[in-house]
């Protein structure tokens, strides 16, 4: 059976639906896990989803990617200054779920989200980010850091691509021609009334509405095969979820 390399999207918070969405993809030792960032703000489990990864991380080959709720959260467990716009979009339920924690776990979750990557590019020339980049030439000369975990326009261009324009026309965006495909979140599916990953030229979006009323989801990069936990909203009935931004 082969070692398989899964991509999962924006979490926010919701431990119940990413146990389950891994259980269903029958996670594996030897498979690698990349993981797309946002995993917490929005339900009532950020500090428990942050427990499961490190955990994930112990076992096996994983990939962490810092989306810009794990930037904020980090800013706050390291400042403990809480920022009022992040409190609003999901911030509140994070600090919550820290309530209880002592020092040394506090220490254990900071050193994590030390690790976070701004993006990973793979041996076959895959590029996964939490959000995207604006250079012509790459990631690696992005002139705004802020971008790899805010950046639309990335996803924006690959949905209004002209399906008409090939790879080798000069016509093709210089961004999307740098990698074989590219791996994002951060921009819901559900906005587009898609609750499944949605690909765009070779850009594919992974980020299923978890922080709102869909779904963690988990894809095979190579087969394009998914898993999906149940909607979120029914795995955490008394809770509201995250505002909009």
């Amino acid at each position: 059976m082969r070692a398989r390399t899964l991509v999962i999207g924006d979490i926010h918070g919701a431990y119940k639906a990413l146990e389950q969405a891994l259980l269903r993809a029958k996670v594996r030792d030897e498979d690698t896990l990349i993981f797309l960032g946002d995993y917490v703000d929005g339900w009532s489990e950020s500090a428990k989803v942050i427990d499961l990864l490190i955990s994930l991380k112990q076992q096996q080959d994983c990939v962490f990617m810092l989306g810009n709720h794990d930037a904020w959260t980090r800013e706050w467990l390291n400042a403990r200054d809480a920022s009022p716009v992040w409190l609003k979009y999901g911030g509140q339920s994070t600090v919550d779920s820290y309530s209880g924690f002592v020092q040394e776990d506090m220490d254990r979750h900071i050193d994590f989200y030390n690790t976070l990557q701004n993006f990973y590019i793979d041996a076959k020339n895959n590029l996964y980010i939490h959000a995207g980049f604006s250079s012509m030439h790459g990631p690696t000369s992005e002139t705004y850091s802020s971008n790899y975990n805010w950046d639309r326009t990335l996803w924006e261009m690959a949905l209004a691509m002209d399906v008409r324009i090939k790879k080798d026309s000069e016509l093709y965006p210089k961004r999307l021609k740098l990698f074989k495909e590219i791996f994002i979140g951060h921009t819901p599916t559900i906005n587009y009334d898609v609750d499944v990953p949605m690909n765009a030229v070779n850009v594919w979006n992974i980020d299923t509405g978890a922080a709102f009323t869909g779904k963690v989801s988990v894809m095979d990069i190579d087969t394009k095969e998914y898993w999906q936990s149940d909607g979120v909203r029914t795995l955490y009935p008394n809770e509201r979820g995250r505002n909009k931004e």
